[in-house]
């Protein structure tokens, strides 16, 4: 009995260390947009069509890298890059061209053309799938992984920026709880936001309108926003207190995203936005 006590607190104590590994690197994670410049092997990033000047290629087993130098069968140099070239079949698709930006955009706080543009066009695919007016748009920053570059966009630039299954929400609130939302943001951290104009000041909301108007704490609104910021993500409970909420399992952001470039460069339009003054924090210090 006593070994098997023993044995049973070692698993625990396994289990735990293993649970406590895995949380730490949970926290640590992160994403990091990188360009190849080549100093190494003169690797640059592929498109579909140049896979051989930008990796490299194989003959007789060696791996020959883009700058000429040659390395062994065993080499981990190798090994990768046998790896690498491997996968590039399968990742064409994701290389093709899908749209054009006229500048590259960042997700600046708090607010910018990038951050401002997603919100927006979910808006509108939200009014769109609820078939009711969308007066107000609340995503996350935290959301928006990589920048919009400038030139062509390749399906994996949108596939990083919003790499999340997130699905849209519509959800029907009184506009005495977006003040009361609104309020909490500006004591702690406004989020990405459409359709409202937004002061604030010392941790206050100096002032909110939405749609131009200030807002009517009696009137019913209609938000649009992302199953993530329902129920507690980045510290929003968006579903609380609702009068209604509908949302769309069919219907991830990358699904909306994907058919806004679509429909814009069928159109002939380029992608470009712009930040429009929606959210003004008067002592904001700017690093």
């Amino acid at each position: 009995m006593a070994q098997t006590e023993l044995i049973m607190k070692r698993i625990s104590i396994i289990a735990a260390s293993f649970l406590l590994c895995f949380s730490v690197s949970a926290q640590e994670y992160h994403w990091k947009h990188v360009e190849m410049d080549g100093t190494r092997t003169g690797c640059t990033a592929p498109s579909k069509d140049n896979v051989a000047e930008t990796v490299g290629t194989f003959k007789g087993g060696r791996y020959i890298a883009p700058d000429g130098k040659t390395y062994g069968r065993r080499s981990i140099v190798t090994r990768t890059a046998r790896v690498v070239l491997d996968a590039q079949p399968s990742m064409a698709r994701v290389k093709d061209v899908i749209g054009r930006s006229t500048a590259a955009m960042e997700a600046e706080y708090p607010e910018s053309a990038l951050s401002n543009w997603f919100i927006d066009l979910l808006m509108a695919r939200t009014e769109e799938l609820a078939g009711k007016k969308v007066d107000v748009g609340i995503g996350n920053f935290g959301g928006i992984r990589i920048d919009m570059p400038e030139g062509d966009i390749i399906l994996d630039d949108m596939l990083s920026m919003f790499p999340f299954k997130n699905q849209l929400a519509y959800v029907e609130h009184t506009g005495r709880q977006i003040r009361k939302i609104l309020e909490g943001m500006a004591e702690d951290r406004f989020q990405v936001l459409g359709g409202v104009r937004v002061v604030a000041e010392g941790g206050k909301l100096v002032s909110a309108e939405i749609g131009g108007e200030p807002i009517d704490d009696d009137k019913v609104y209609g938000l649009a926003t992302i199953s993530f910021l329902l129920t507690g993500g980045d510290g929003l409970s968006l579903a609380e207190d609702a009068l209604s909420v509908t949302l769309f399992e069919n219907e991830d952001i990358i699904d909306a995203v994907l058919a806004h470039v679509n429909a814009e460069t069928a159109a002939g339009r380029p992608i470009e936005y712009q930040a429009d003054g929606r959210v003004i924090i008067k002592d904001l210090k700017k690093k």
